[in-house]
């Protein structure tokens, strides 16, 4: 049986996927200094050695697929939905 809180926890959380263009550590520092602003973002991570380096955010409900985008095209990156 899962607990209320988690439940509760688990409705309020939305996991967005993306095909990106971040290829460097100094690119995923970057990203570090925007999400770390954004108190929407719960965890996130990027996986340079896929082949769609694919950005995972685990975000408030909140936060739309259209906002993350705009914030990685504004700082110069790619970055598209998974689906």
């Amino acid at each position: 049986m899962i607990s209320p809180f988690y439940r509760n926890l688990k409705n309020a959380i939305r996991i967005h996927i993306f095909k990106t263009n971040i290829e460097t550590k100094l690119d995923v520092d970057m990203l570090q200094l925007l999400f770390s602003s954004n108190r929407s973002i719960i965890n996130w991570s990027v996986d340079l050695e896929d082949i769609d380096n694919v950005l995972r955010i685990e975000a408030s409900k909140n936060l739309s697929e259209n906002e993350i985008i705009t914030q990685l095209n504004l700082i110069g990156f790619s970055c598209e939905e998974l689906d």
